[in-house]
C-alpha cells in the first residue's frame, strides 16, 4: 500500500541550493522560473536572487527538497509577485505547487498583511498557466516579452484577492 505523500515547508537555506539548482530541465525551464538567469542555473545565480528576493521558501516532499519560490516584488499592505517558482522533476504531478502556492500566499497575508497576490506565467508554460486559475487567479493583463534568443513571447500576469487582508475603510 503506498503512503501518503507528506508534504512540508520551511524557509530555504543555502544548504539547499545545490538540490534546486537541478530543478530546471532545459533553458526552456529556467526561462519560466528566472528569466534573467543563464542556463544552467548555478548555486551562485540563485543565491543572488535569493539575496534580492524575500521569503525564499522550500518545499518538503516525504523529507525531501521538492518545491522552491520566492517574492521578486512586495508592497506591505497591498502585494506580494510571486517568482522563482520551481518544482523537481522527480515531485512533479504530486501537489507541490499547488501547496507550495498556497504557503506563498500565507506568507503574504503573514509578514507583509498583503491583500493581493500576483504571478506571471510565459505562454508557453501550459503547467503555469493551467495552476493559476484553478487557485482562483484571474487575468490581468498580457504583456510582451523577449525570450533568450530575441523570440517574442507573451507574458500572462494573473491576480488574486487575499482573503483574510482587506485594506482599512
Amino acid at each position: 500500500m503506498n503512503q501518503p505523500a507528506t508534504l512540508s515547508h520551511r524557509p530555504a537555506s543555502a544548504a539547499d541550493l545545490s538540490a534546486i539548482v537541478a530543478f530546471p530541465q532545459s533553458a526552456e525551464e529556467l526561462f519560466f522560473a528566472y528569466p534573467k538567469a543563464n542556463w544552467p542555473l548555478s548555486v551562485g545565480q540563485l543565491a543572488a536572487a535569493m539575496a534580492e528576493r524575500r521569503d525564499s521558501t522550500v518545499v518538503l516532499l516525504n523529507g525531501q527538497v521538492a518545491g522552491f519560490a520566492n517574492f521578486y516584488q512586495w508592497q506591505h499592505a497591498d502585494f506580494c509577485a510571486l517568482g522563482n517558482l520551481m518544482v523537481a522533476p522527480w515531485a512533479r504531478g504530486q501537489g507541490v505547487a499547488s501547496y507550495l502556492l498556497t504557503v506563498m500566499e500565507q506568507l503574504a497575508r503573514d509578514h507583509y498583511k498583503a491583500t493581493r497576490m500576483q504571478v506571471a506565467c510565459f505562454n508557453a508554460n501550459s503547467a503555469g498557466l493551467l495552476l493559476y486559475p484553478k487557485h482562483g487567479y484571474q487575468l490581468s493583463g498580457v504583456v510582451e516579452r523577449r525570450d533568450a534568443h530575441g523570440a517574442r513571447v507573451a507574458l500572462i500576469q494573473f491576480g488574486k484577492a487575499l482573503q483574510g487582508n482587506s485594506p482599512a475603510v
